[in-house]
């Protein structure tokens, strides 16, 4: 199997693996004697995704999105406590609205994240030529007044609407970006993932050089993408209001902010009924706390980034990922609100 048709195929697809190894294999040691063993698992997690995601871009564009919403819909089935979370998050957001509206967001939500996962696999047919035609620019003004500081933009986002999208049409339209990842521990997998994102110019970011490399892009006036609305581990982040309850959440963006000065400008991508098509807006630069006291104001911009992907969700609170377990650390005490995560 080392040097089978699903290993060329890998190679052939254009994956590059830093140490120049093969696409799966792992290093364990036995007694004194190492050896490398292919995960076959990793084998399978690519190729289904690979075929997925190569079907999804080759199919018309509406019969991609019922395909892949009625996928989301099965996975949503099969994981019961990702629909659990859902449920335990919209309940705690909007405690006002009925069951009725509260199970027609999710239904809204698990077509959305279908429709993103169709934009993903579509990215390489999307040109500077015909982005217009599936994404169009709101309040771009406001993005080119926080780039006129000279400082760097720090694009402050969520996981609303078609994020994937939002940069990378963003790239396409003339402005790439860097943003932070996290590498899947799939390798093949995540090749595959940031070759599709970097299409268009983004480049990532990776969380062990990610300070390093922020200063230096916002020394050079460029643009540093970050999601700001998923849980922390409380000794990376402070607690803040989110929806009336705490949620810890990281520091790095305002830190950042504070120190190189980088404007910070919320912009998201969120399907637009009447045009049919994704409307990319940008807000105004955010104006940031500066009382003297760096902890203090670390803490007060963490709450007023936190208060902004609110209001975004509170606006298109179908377009947000509520399967994410926001509130799942808790202050010190506190009982845990996904009791069934345990």
């Amino acid at each position: 199997m080392r040097h089978g048709k699903m290993s060329l195929a890998l190679w052939e697809d254009g994956t590059r693996y830093p140490d120049g190894g093969g696409p799966c294999r792992r290093e364990y040691r036995h007694g004194h004697t190492e050896f490398t063993e292919i995960r076959m698992i990793e084998w399978l997690q690519y190729a289904v995704a690979w075929t997925f995601v190569k079907m999804l871009g080759a199919l018309p564009r509406p019969m991609a999105r019922s395909v892949a919403t009625a996928g989301t819909r099965v996975l949503l089935w099969m994981r019961p406590k990702m629909r659990k979370t859902a449920e335990v998050n919209l309940r705690l957001a909007f405690p006002e609205w009925s069951e009725e509206q509260r199970r027609s967001v999710l239904r809204k939500m698990t077509r959305n994240l279908g429709w993103m996962a169709v934009e993903f696999a579509r990215f390489p047919k999307y040109r500077k030529e015909n982005i217009a035609d599936v994404v169009v620019l709101d309040g771009h003004e406001n993005f080119l007044a926080g780039q006129k500081c000279g400082r760097g933009v720090v694009f402050l986002t969520g996981h609303i609407g078609a994020w994937e999208l939002s940069s990378y049409a963003h790239g396409l339209y003339g402005y790439p970006l860097h943003y932070m990842a996290r590498p899947l521990d799939n390798r093949p997998l995540d090749a595959m993932v940031n070759r599709y994102r970097g299409r268009s110019g983004n480049q990532p970011i990776y969380k062990n050089e990610s300070a390093r490399v922020m200063l230096r892009v916002l020394k050079e006036a460029g643009t540093v993408g970050i999601l700001a609305d998923q849980n922390t581990m409380p000794q990376e982040g402070v607690w803040v209001d989110f929806f009336g309850t705490p949620a810890c959440t990281s520091t790095g963006i305002a830190r950042v902010a504070l120190h190189t000065g980088a404007a910070v400008v919320p912009g998201y991508a969120v399907w637009d009924e009447g045009l049919e098509k994704y409307r990319l807006r940008f807000e105004p630069p955010l104006e940031l706390a500066r009382s003297g006291d760096t902890e203090r104001d670390v803490v007060e911009n963490t709450a007023r980034f936190a208060k902004v992907i609110e209001g975004i969700i509170r606006k298109y609170p179908d377009q947000w990922v509520w399967v994410h377990a926001r509130w799942k650390n808790r202050p010190k005490g506190e009982r845990p609100i996904y009791e069934f995560l345990k």
